[in-house]
């Protein structure tokens, strides 16, 4: 199992490319497409539609911050209080036993709670700039 230790880099690098593309696409239809309803859906589900704003920058720019490797804990800890919020107010309607309805924001939210505990990894900008002596 050592062997694989080698390939954490490469690992987080990864999680980081697949949960930035995956923000990035789901936050830039809310910021690009403002008229297309989505202001009346964070309403329907007791939100106020201002947060249509507040999720798409959210995601679009955290989930650049993700790919680059920068700010990676914060961005990540965001993220993922953004997807708890999401299970909450939309996808737990029928239930928490209902796992189908919320499998796709929880592992969401654990992912970027994972990276937020963890690091960007050394693959990042983060690494240079703010991990201890840039090891």
């Amino acid at each position: 199992m050592k062997s694989l230790n080698a390939l954490q880099p490469f690992g987080l690098l990864a999680l980081r490319i697949a949960l930035g593309i995956i923000f990035f696409s789901h936050g830039y239809p809310k910021l690009a497409h403002l008229g297309g309803g989505m202001q009346g859906f964070f309403v329907e589900h007791g939100l106020p539609g201002y947060f249509v704003y507040v999720a798409g920058v959210l995601e679009v720019f955290g989930g650049l911050l993700l790919m680059l490797g920068l700010f990676t804990r914060p961005a990540a800890l965001l993220l993922a209080g953004e997807m708890t919020v999401a299970i909450w107010k939309v996808h737990s309607s029928k239930g928490y036993l209902a796992v189908h309805e919320y499998e796709f924001p929880l592992a969401l939210a654990v992912a970027c709670f994972a990276l937020a505990t963890v690091g960007a990894g050394a693959f990042s900008l983060d690494q240079p700039l703010f991990e201890k002596g840039g090891k």
